[in-house]
């Protein structure tokens, strides 16, 4: 399985694909050093980009099951947010049809 990255400035993620990751356990540590080496990065810093970088090179299995479960996780939210949005409306339309009435019957 190949897993292409694009350079597209429109699909950047937001800033923590480029934050350095701290060594501050021991699983972090060894992942740190083992991409550390693998991309031996001129400054020495391991960002989290270079770890998914590593991770769909050597892994992807694992990319892909996070990515799966996140998309299920956004569309259950997409047809909440739809759901809510939807009784939302008709109360604020049951709302207008009962101040429309009443206007007329003070009429």
């Amino acid at each position: 399985m190949d897993i292409e990255f694009t350079d597209n400035k429109e699909l950047e993620s937001g800033e923590t694909i480029k934050e350095t990751v701290q060594a501050d356990t021991e699983m972090k540590n060894w992942l740190v050093n083992y991409v550390g080496e693998k991309a031996a990065p001129e400054n020495g810093d391991v960002t989290v980009e270079m770890i998914v970088e590593t991770m769909a090179t050597e892994f992807p299995e694992f990319l892909m099951a996070v990515a799966e479960e996140n998309w299920v996780r956004g569309y259950h939210q997409a047809l909440e947010d739809v759901t809510e949005g939807e009784r939302i409306a008709r109360e604020e339309a049951s709302t207008d049809t009962s101040e429309l009435s009443e206007t007329e019957t003070s009429d």
